[in-house]
This record gives C-alpha cells, sequence and structure tokens, in this order.
C-alpha cells in the first residue's frame, strides 16, 4: 500500500465530544483532510511542541524524546495505519544503528512526538477515503501559522479587558502551572498589543 503523507494544519476544541480537542491532518499536496479527536493532555503536549514553548520541566514526550536521543533512536516516520470502530492506530517508526523497529502507540502520542522530531506524519488511502473530509480550497499553512484555538471567547474578551502588567502576571502563573494552551492566548494578546 503506497503512504499519504500528512501534516498537522490545525488544533482545536472537538465540536463532537465535550473536554476534548480535534487535530486536523491534511494531505500533503492534497485537498484531504484527517480529523481526529485528542485528549486535552496531548493535544497540550502538541500545541507546546507547535509552538516552540520551552516548559520548565521537560513533558512526557520530551522525556521520550530525550531519552530515545540519549540512546541513539531516531524517530523517522510516524504511520497512522489503522481505523477500527473509530479508534486511530499508530506505528513509530524507529531506527538504531542496527535496527528499524516498529512501535504501536497512540496516534496522539504519535503526532507529539513527530512534532518533536520533525518527522514525517503518513497514513493510508483506505484510511482517508473512510476518515477523512474533502477541502475545496487547498491553502497551505505553515506550522507557525496552525490556530490553535483552545481558549473560549469569553476568555479571550477577558484577556483584551487585562493591562499588560496583569497579563505578565497571569502568563508568569499559568507557566508555573504548565498549562501551556492558555499561556499561549495570553502570549497573543500580549503580542497583539506590542
Amino acid at each position: 500500500m503506497k503512504k499519504i503523507e500528512l501534516e498537522i494544519v490545525a488544533l482545536s476544541h472537538s465540536i463532537t465530544q465535550t473536554h476534548s480537542y480535534a487535530v486536523v491532518l491534511g494531505e500533503v499536496n492534497g485537498l484531504r483532510r484527517l480529523p481526529i479527536v485528542i485528549g486535552g493532555f496531548e493535544a497540550q503536549a502538541i500545541a507546546v511542541a507547535l509552538e516552540r514553548m520551552q516548559p520548565s520541566r521537560p513533558l512526557t514526550h520530551d522525556l521520550m524524546k530525550n531519552f530515545m536521543n540519549a540512546f541513539n533512536v531516531e524517530l523517522m516516520e510516524i504511520v497512522i495505519n489503522d481505523l477500527q470502530e473509530g479508534i486511530f492506530y499508530s506505528k513509530l517508526v524507529c531506527v538504531s544503528e542496527h535496527d528499524t523497529v516498529e512501535i504501536d502507540s497512540r496516534t496522539s502520542d504519535a503526532l507529539a512526538l513527530a512534532v518533536r522530531f520533525g518527522c514525517p506524519i503518513y497514513t493510508f488511502d483506505h484510511i482517508l477515503e473512510s476518515a477523512g473530509i474533502l477541502m475545496e480550497d487547498n491553502n497551505k499553512k505553515k506550522s507557525s501559522d496552525i490556530p490553535v484555538d483552545e481558549v473560549s471567547e469569553a476568555s479571550r474578551e477577558e484577556l483584551a479587558k487585562m493591562s499588560i502588567e496583569e497579563l505578565n502576571t497571569l502568563l508568569n502563573d499559568v507557566l508555573e502551572q504548565e498549562d501551556y494552551i492558555r499561556a499561549i492566548a495570553i502570549r497573543d494578546e500580549i503580542n497583539k498589543r506590542k
């Protein structure tokens, strides 16, 4: 089966499940999109890597990358290889000096690692056919343009009413709490005023 390369094009609240998020993967040089529902912690792990934020302590996926680097294991690619009853299954394709190994992974964890390693994301046509969405317009986005829309409109309005000093204090507080998704929204509000 021919692999189809995907890229992360959006990360937002899931409209179908409360307290969940959706990561949207887009077909490279194509019009199909693959939305995948993920949990809040996994969304935060992906958002932190996409925004190139440096947490005060390594997150679990950072730890995994550091561990793999320490033992000279490179993540070459991830493959979303199956879809059963609405659940996506993935494999990490890892290479060491002497071996290539495929490791089963939750798709959300695989995506968080792919962003950290900068490796390609693949799937197969039958998965895109059964779970994908065809888009009319193929506007390419760089990862720096990816919308990370995890903060409600009410929260954004609340941030808009705060002073720069209050925003900086709040930013420090949420970073201490390791709430990186909220930190991104606060940072964006601060940058908008500069």
